[in-house]
Protein backbone atom coordinates (compact mmCIF):
# COMPACT_ATOMS: atom_id res chain seq x y z
CA UNK A 1 0.00 0.00 0.00
CA UNK A 2 1.41 3.36 -0.95
CA UNK A 3 -0.07 6.37 0.76
CA UNK A 4 -1.55 9.00 -1.53
CA UNK A 5 -1.35 11.58 1.26
CA UNK A 6 2.45 11.56 1.32
CA UNK A 7 2.53 12.97 -2.19
CA UNK A 8 5.48 15.40 -1.74
CA UNK A 9 4.30 17.81 0.89
CA UNK A 10 6.85 20.64 0.82
CA UNK A 11 9.34 20.27 3.66
CA UNK A 12 10.24 23.96 3.93
CA UNK A 13 8.09 24.71 6.96
CA UNK A 14 8.92 26.67 10.11
CA UNK A 15 10.70 24.53 12.70
CA UNK A 16 8.87 25.79 15.78
CA UNK A 17 6.01 23.75 17.21
CA UNK A 18 2.60 25.25 16.53
CA UNK A 19 -0.53 24.60 18.61
CA UNK A 20 1.41 22.38 21.00
CA UNK A 21 1.61 19.54 18.45
CA UNK A 22 4.97 18.56 17.02
CA UNK A 23 5.04 16.97 13.61
CA UNK A 24 5.11 13.19 13.64
CA UNK A 25 8.77 13.14 12.82
CA UNK A 26 11.51 11.16 14.47
CA UNK A 27 14.82 9.65 13.44
CA UNK A 28 14.30 8.00 10.06
CA UNK A 29 14.76 4.23 10.22
CA UNK A 30 15.67 1.71 7.57
CA UNK A 31 13.41 -1.33 7.19
CA UNK A 32 15.72 -3.33 9.48
CA UNK A 33 15.73 -0.57 12.09
CA UNK A 34 11.91 -0.44 11.87
CA UNK A 35 11.80 -4.15 12.65
CA UNK A 36 14.03 -3.67 15.70
CA UNK A 37 11.88 -0.76 16.82
CA UNK A 38 8.72 -2.89 16.46
CA UNK A 39 10.27 -5.55 18.72
CA UNK A 40 11.17 -2.87 21.32
CA UNK A 41 7.61 -1.54 21.23
CA UNK A 42 6.22 -5.05 21.67
CA UNK A 43 8.28 -5.52 24.83
CA UNK A 44 7.16 -2.13 26.20
CA UNK A 45 3.45 -2.05 25.37
CA UNK A 46 0.74 -3.25 27.77
CA UNK A 47 -2.90 -3.21 26.77
CA UNK A 48 -6.40 -3.30 28.14
CA UNK A 49 -8.96 -5.08 26.01
CA UNK A 50 -11.02 -2.17 24.70
CA UNK A 51 -14.44 -0.87 25.68
CA UNK A 52 -13.35 2.74 26.30
CA UNK A 53 -15.34 4.91 23.92
CA UNK A 54 -14.09 6.19 20.57
CA UNK A 55 -11.36 8.82 20.88
CA UNK A 56 -10.10 8.12 17.35
CA UNK A 57 -13.29 9.20 15.64
CA UNK A 58 -13.52 12.27 17.85
CA UNK A 59 -9.93 13.13 16.95
CA UNK A 60 -10.67 12.54 13.25
CA UNK A 61 -13.61 14.96 13.46
CA UNK A 62 -11.42 17.57 15.17
CA UNK A 63 -8.69 17.12 12.56
CA UNK A 64 -11.21 17.42 9.73
CA UNK A 65 -12.57 20.66 11.16
CA UNK A 66 -9.08 22.09 11.68
CA UNK A 67 -8.02 21.13 8.13
CA UNK A 68 -11.21 22.59 6.64
CA UNK A 69 -10.68 25.86 8.52
CA UNK A 70 -7.05 26.19 7.42
CA UNK A 71 -7.85 25.33 3.81
CA UNK A 72 -10.74 27.80 3.71
CA UNK A 73 -8.57 30.53 5.21
CA UNK A 74 -5.85 29.82 2.66
CA UNK A 75 -8.41 29.86 -0.15
CA UNK A 76 -9.54 33.34 0.84
CA UNK A 77 -6.09 34.68 1.81
CA UNK A 78 -5.75 38.36 1.03
CA UNK A 79 -2.17 37.89 -0.13
CA UNK A 80 -2.34 35.61 -3.16
CA UNK A 81 1.36 34.83 -2.82
CA UNK A 82 0.95 31.49 -1.04
CA UNK A 83 3.70 29.47 0.58
CA UNK A 84 4.28 26.26 -1.46
CA UNK A 85 2.78 24.01 1.20
CA UNK A 86 -0.39 26.13 1.18
CA UNK A 87 -0.72 25.56 -2.55
CA UNK A 88 -0.34 21.81 -1.95
CA UNK A 89 -3.13 21.85 0.64
CA UNK A 90 -5.45 23.76 -1.70
CA UNK A 91 -4.65 21.52 -4.67
CA UNK A 92 -5.20 18.34 -2.66
CA UNK A 93 -8.28 19.28 -0.63
CA UNK A 94 -10.36 16.68 -2.47
CA UNK A 95 -7.82 13.94 -1.68
CA UNK A 96 -7.72 14.86 2.00
CA UNK A 97 -11.52 14.81 2.22
CA UNK A 98 -11.61 11.46 0.41
CA UNK A 99 -9.21 9.90 2.92
CA UNK A 100 -11.20 11.24 5.87
CA UNK A 101 -14.41 9.80 4.39
CA UNK A 102 -12.67 6.45 3.87
CA UNK A 103 -11.66 6.32 7.53
CA UNK A 104 -15.15 7.23 8.72
CA UNK A 105 -16.63 4.52 6.49
CA UNK A 106 -14.23 1.76 7.51
CA UNK A 107 -13.90 2.51 11.22
CA UNK A 108 -17.38 2.50 12.72
CA UNK A 109 -17.67 3.83 16.27
CA UNK A 110 -18.62 0.45 17.76
CA UNK A 111 -15.69 -1.31 16.13
CA UNK A 112 -13.07 1.15 17.34
CA UNK A 113 -14.26 0.56 20.93
CA UNK A 114 -13.20 -3.08 20.66
CA UNK A 115 -9.56 -2.42 19.85
CA UNK A 116 -7.07 -3.09 22.68
CA UNK A 117 -5.94 0.21 24.28
CA UNK A 118 -2.48 1.10 25.51
CA UNK A 119 -2.16 1.29 29.29
CA UNK A 120 1.65 1.36 28.95
CA UNK A 121 2.97 3.02 25.80
CA UNK A 122 2.23 6.00 23.58
CA UNK A 123 -0.31 7.36 23.02
CA UNK A 124 -1.70 6.28 26.36
CA UNK A 125 -5.35 5.22 26.28
CA UNK A 126 -5.48 4.99 22.49
CA UNK A 127 -5.69 1.77 20.47
CA UNK A 128 -2.38 -0.09 20.33
CA UNK A 129 -2.60 -0.41 16.55
CA UNK A 130 -2.93 3.37 16.28
CA UNK A 131 0.21 3.75 18.37
CA UNK A 132 2.01 1.43 15.96
CA UNK A 133 0.80 3.49 13.00
CA UNK A 134 2.05 6.72 14.61
CA UNK A 135 5.48 5.14 15.23
CA UNK A 136 5.68 3.89 11.66
CA UNK A 137 4.74 7.29 10.23
CA UNK A 138 7.14 9.16 12.53
CA UNK A 139 10.15 6.93 11.78
CA UNK A 140 9.31 6.53 8.08
CA UNK A 141 9.02 10.25 7.26
CA UNK A 142 5.27 9.76 6.57
CA UNK A 143 6.01 7.36 3.71
CA UNK A 144 4.03 4.11 3.65
CA UNK A 145 4.84 1.08 1.52
CA UNK A 146 3.51 -2.47 1.66
CA UNK A 147 6.81 -4.21 2.32
CA UNK A 148 7.89 -1.80 5.04
CA UNK A 149 4.65 -1.85 7.00
CA UNK A 150 4.37 -5.61 6.51
CA UNK A 151 7.79 -6.23 8.01
CA UNK A 152 7.17 -3.73 10.83
CA UNK A 153 3.90 -5.42 11.84
CA UNK A 154 5.37 -8.92 11.43
CA UNK A 155 8.27 -8.02 13.74
CA UNK A 156 5.81 -6.75 16.35
CA UNK A 157 3.66 -9.89 16.04
CA UNK A 158 6.71 -12.13 16.44
CA UNK A 159 7.06 -10.77 19.97
CA UNK A 160 3.44 -10.04 20.91
CA UNK A 161 0.39 -11.06 18.92
CA UNK A 162 -2.18 -8.64 17.55
CA UNK A 163 -5.88 -9.43 17.34
CA UNK A 164 -7.51 -10.06 13.96
CA UNK A 165 -9.37 -6.78 14.46
CA UNK A 166 -6.09 -4.91 14.93
CA UNK A 167 -4.61 -6.44 11.79
CA UNK A 168 -7.72 -5.46 9.86
CA UNK A 169 -7.42 -1.90 11.20
CA UNK A 170 -3.77 -1.31 10.18
CA UNK A 171 -4.59 0.47 6.87
CA UNK A 172 -7.19 2.69 8.54
CA UNK A 173 -4.83 3.52 11.41
CA UNK A 174 -2.13 4.52 8.93
CA UNK A 175 -4.63 6.87 7.28
CA UNK A 176 -5.57 8.29 10.68
CA UNK A 177 -1.91 8.88 11.53
CA UNK A 178 -1.27 10.56 8.18
CA UNK A 179 -4.33 12.79 8.62
CA UNK A 180 -3.16 13.68 12.14
CA UNK A 181 0.27 14.62 10.80
CA UNK A 182 -1.23 16.54 7.91
CA UNK A 183 -3.35 18.58 10.32
CA UNK A 184 -0.20 19.44 12.27
CA UNK A 185 1.52 20.45 9.04
CA UNK A 186 -1.54 22.53 8.10
CA UNK A 187 -1.24 24.42 11.40
CA UNK A 188 2.34 25.31 10.51
CA UNK A 189 1.40 26.26 6.96
CA UNK A 190 -1.33 28.54 8.29
CA UNK A 191 1.14 30.21 10.64
CA UNK A 192 3.69 30.65 7.84
CA UNK A 193 1.04 32.17 5.58
CA UNK A 194 -0.14 34.56 8.27
CA UNK A 195 3.45 35.69 8.84
CA UNK A 196 3.82 36.31 5.11
CA UNK A 197 0.65 38.40 5.10
CA UNK A 198 1.57 40.51 8.14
Amino acid sequence: MTSHLHASIPASLPSEVVSGDALLRAEIYSVEQMESHARRLARWHRVDRGGWGSPLLDRLAANRLALDLVIERLRTATDRSLVPAAEWLLDNKYLIQDQITTVRTHLPRGYSRELPRLIVGDPLGMPRVYGLALEYIAHGDAHVDAEGIGRFVAAYIASVGLTIGELWAVPIMLRLALIENLRRIADRVDTAQRLRES
